[in-house]
């Protein structure tokens, strides 16, 4: 008998590696904070003995969710402006909102309300794109969880810098001087084609190299974006940053929302990834990426939540069924975008486009045991004949009872273990009263701040 640190015995795993199968009554070692076996549960009872064994007989565990696309802190702005259009949005609400209060505290605690609600829905990584990274990269590191941390460049004058140069001054000092925690990674995050320029495109490019770091974009969000492109330099974006050669297998491209052949042919040639958000998409009118025909083109597609404020939540388990739906809708096709399409997607999928499927995305042995555990005995998801086809199709998120990254139990049973629930609602009602405080709405102040 070897002992092990953690021992699971479930009634279903869903590996995702091989795909769609499902295994009854398996186990799960781990080790030094690897998955060191995944076998059936009488073999493992014969094998491996622990003093921290759990008994999961009505739960099926797999990997952890990862969320590729998400402004994690922006949750403090949740529900502040809604039904509006995406640049109206930004113009007249976020970007006055962000300019008066984003701070190194704001930061840090609406990263805490953030992961809070990503963990208790089962999402163990995530890929963030915020201001004042060093701040969240700290904050996660203390937490426990797995992010990429984006190092954010634009031109547009915000709380991190001024303007482009400031921007990338920032961004290398911060992959120069900062010592991460081995599950916290940089990429680099220029925030659209419209806020930056070549020259600073060529820049961003230059680090990537460098660095060997991923590029993280908003790409082909709206019609407008395209619109504006055409004018200002006679060609689409993605054309523009493929003649730039940002295209590559490090490049993930967010939303794409806008899409013709030419732009699959170019995100096909060049390994480039494109993170999905569906419902912030939905709520914004942004458009519809076409899923089923990316995937058809052997293009890598993972799911992101985007922002709480326009979202308007971190639930994965939600924008699972939200992407199947409408994946099946664009296509017009009910056997495209199947359960285990999506369920690709919110995993190994989104592990790929962050360069980290070495580490994580499926449960396979030797990976970093990065999983979570659901209870299926509830009513919505009774009887069970494909575990798969619930998680996607009749899961709540209220139903992940058990989280572990790098096999560090960081909720258990529901609870957290690594974050004070209580201490992050009293600071998320200071920061809702600071806010209100101004011209006693929030929505009022930032209308009179526009028009100074």
């Amino acid at each position: 008998m070897k002992e092990v640190e953690t021992l699971l015995h479930a009634r279903w795993v869903i590996p995702v590696i091989p795909r769609n199968a499902v295994y009854e009554n398996y186990s799960i070692a781990i080790d030094q904070g690897k998955i060191l076996a995944i076998l059936p549960t009488t073999s493992a009872k014969n094998h491996y003995e622990s003093e921290n064994t759990l008994l999961l007989n009505n739960h099926v565990l797999l990997p952890g969710l990862v969320n590729a696309h998400t402004h994690s802190a922006m949750v403090l702005f949740r529900g502040l402006a809604d039904d509006l259009a995406l640049m109206e949005w930004l113009e007249k609400t976020i970007w006055p909102a962000e300019r008066a209060f984003v701070n190194p505290e704001f930061v840090r605690d609406g990263l805490k309300l953030a992961m809070a609600e990503m963990l208790s829905s089962g999402t163990t990584c995530f890929n963030d794109h915020y201001f004042l990274p060093e701040v969240t990269a700290n904050t996660i590191a203390e937490v426990g969880m797995r992010a990429r941390v984006g190092l954010v460049v634009m031109s547009v004058p915000t709380p991190w810098a001024q303007n482009a140069q400031e921007y990338l001054d920032q961004a290398e000092h911060c992959l120069s001087h900062n010592t991460l925690s081995p599950q916290v990674y940089f990429s680099l995050a220029p925030h659209a084609p419209y806020t930056t320029d070549d020259k600073t495109l060529l820049k961003v490019n230059e680090l990537s190299s460098k660095f060997k770091l991923p590029i993280h974009m908003h790409v082909h969000e709206t019609a407008h974006e395209i619109q504006q492109s055409l004018n200002d330099y006679g060609k689409r974006p993605l054309q523009r940053l493929a003649e730039l050669g940002l295209l590559s297998p490090l490049m993930q491209t967010v939303h794409m929302t806008q899409i013709n052949d030419d732009d699959i042919t170019l995100l096909q040639n060049s390994g480039t990834h494109v993170i999905h958000c569906p419902e912030s998409n939905l709520k914004l009118v942004s458009g519809y990426c076409p899923v089923h025909q990316l995937r058809t083109a052997g293009v890598n597609l993972a799911l992101g939540t985007d922002s709480a404020a326009s979202n308007n939540n971190l639930d994965l388990i939600s924008e699972m069924r939200t992407a199947a739906l409408l994946g099946k809708t664009v296509a017009n096709d009910a056997t495209a975008t199947s359960a285990t399409d999506i369920l690709e997607m919110a995993t190994l999928g989104g592990a790929k486009a962050l360069a980290l499927d070495h580490e994580i995305g499926s449960l396979e042995p030797g990976k970093a045991a990065d999983l979570i555990a659901v209870d299926l005995n509830h009513l919505n998801t009774q009887p069970v004949y494909n575990p798969i086809s619930h998680l996607v199709y009749a899961c709540h998120s209220t139903q992940v009872t058990d989280v572990w990254v790098a096999g560090q139990h960081l909720l258990k049973q529901k609870k957290f273990q690594t974050l004070n629930r209580n201490d992050i609602l009293a600071a998320t009602t200071a920061w809702q009263t600071r806010i209100m405080k101004l011209n006693n709405s929030a929505p009022s102040f930032i209308a009179s701040e526009t028009q100074q």
